[in-house]
Parts: structure tokens; sequence; C-alpha cells
């Protein structure tokens, strides 16, 4: 597990440093003296070879995570796969890509024209994850990316790193439920993603889920600089199956709500 933690702790101090600066705030007002389990990460990527979901899933299977789940999101043309350890202690792995061929001609020349800068060396061992952006990127292309896809925008100006840590409610004893989360969260500040409604899943589907609002953060482009939506924190509540095993897999229909977490006009 050593490998475990020492890419975890990199993918967390980059997404506290410069996607979601706000989750050390969230740590202190959940935390109840043992640190909070993290149920799991998502990575967002291009659904093309030198950038796909192959390259990023490769050194969590380095590590000996295995592939479980498949997901499809027509609505927002993306695929997912999630990945699980065998130490059902380590966080879960949950990898999208966008799939560029089924975008407009506009945004596929423009996307393919970021990932050709990309040196294919610079995507072997597993730095790159948390490396941030590979390529130059100036305003204009960025909010052309993201008024066609928000998902294409977003990964455009951040690159690699975690969109989002995932609380695990089932650690919590002072708060039970993802709707009581919701509400310490709310009353500290926090706006909570509603779309789908502000609790995503129920008991029937084995998995409930939160999210806030992803932190505003200053992005530098070649031509200037901008305050885009960086990461956001999730939370997520499992179910016990018949075996009595927690459920591990993941809900469409949640994780497409939980996807607008980033949307720029929340």
């Amino acid at each position: 597990m050593e490998r475990v933690h020492a890419l975890f702790d990199a993918l967390w101090q980059d997404y506290t440093v410069r996607l979601c600066p706000s989750a050390a705030k969230v740590h202190a007002l959940l935390e109840e003296g043992s640190p909070l389990i993290n149920d799991h990460i998502a990575l967002r990527t291009f659904a093309l070879p030198k950038v796909g979901l192959d390259r990023l899933a490769a050194p969590f299977i380095a590590i000996g995570y295995e592939p479980k789940g498949q997901y499809h999101f027509e609505a927002k043309k993306l695929n997912a796969h999630h990945y699980e350890h065998p130490d059902p202690n380590a966080p879960k792995v949950f990898i999208s890509e966008l799939m560029v061929g089924q975008c407009s001609t506009a945004l596929q020349m423009a996307v393919r024209k970021l990932v050709d800068q990309v040196d294919d060396a610079s995507m072997q061992g597993s730095a790159f994850l948390y490396s941030g952006r590979p390529w130059e990127l100036d305003g204009d292309t960025y909010r052309t990316l993201a008024a066609e896809s928000e998902y294409a925008g977003w990964l455009a100006a951040h690159g690699f790193g975690a969109n989002h840590f995932t609380v695990s409610v089932n650690q919590l004893s002072t708060v039970t439920d993802v709707s009581e989360v919701n509400e310490v969260l709310r009353q500290a500040g926090f706006a909570i993603n509603e779309s789908g409604g502000e609790v995503k899943g129920n008991p029937e589907v084995m998995l409930e889920q939160s999210s806030t609002m992803a932190d505003k953060v200053s992005v530098k482009f070649s031509d200037g600089e901008a305050t885009i939506p960086g990461g956001f924190y999730e939370f997520a509540k499992r179910y016990p199956l018949p075996d009595g095993s927690l459920y591990q897999g993941f809900v469409e229909a949640s994780a497409d709500k939980i996807f607008e977490s980033t949307d720029k006009a929340s």
C-alpha cells in the first residue's frame, strides 16, 4: 500500500493547492478525530490515443488496481470506468473521457491541437496524473470549448489532476446522512450542487451522493488570466448488499449530475 498512499498523497497535494483550496475547510468541518476516509477520486481526459482513459488507468493498474464497472453518459458524450484495489481501504478511482469524435468539427480540431502538444514520454509513470496542463491554451479556445462542452473546457484549462475527492459518509458518526452533510456545509457557506436534487441516488440504488459546487480558481492562459471553476468535494454513502458488504459501484444517473458541479453557469 506504500505506493498507493504515495500516489494519492501527490494527487491530494495538487488538488488542494491548485484545484480545490476549500478542501481544508471541509476537512475541518467533518473530521472527528481521525483522518477522513476517501471513497474515490475522479479524473478526466480526452478519448484520444495519446491521453485516453487507458493511459490514465495504467499507473493505477501498475500498483494493483483492477477494472470494475463501465459507464456511458450519452448526453455529455462521455465514457467512464472505475477501478478498485484489492485492499478495501484504498480509494476507488473513477476515470472518464470525452468522446472527441462525437463532438463538433471545431471542438475536435481544437482538442487535437492541444493533445498534439503532449510529449508522449511525459505520459509514462504516474507524475503526469497530477501535473496540470501539458499544453498551451488561450482564453478564446477555452471559452469556445466550454460553450460546447463544459467538460472539454474544464479539462483544456486544468489538464491532469483530481477533479474531486470524496468523503465516505459511512465513517462519520456526528452526521450519518448525506442530507445532514449538506446542511453542515451550507451553514458554513458552501454552495451545494442542486442539479438532479441535492442528494443524488437513494438506498434502493445502494448509493447516495452530493457535492459542493466547484471552487473558483485563477488559471493562466497564454493571453491572460481568468477565474473559472476548479475542483469540488463529493460526499458518498454506500448501502449494504444482501451479503452484508457495501455496494462499491457507481450510479450513472447520479454521476451524470455530479459532473455538473463544475458547470460555469452555476
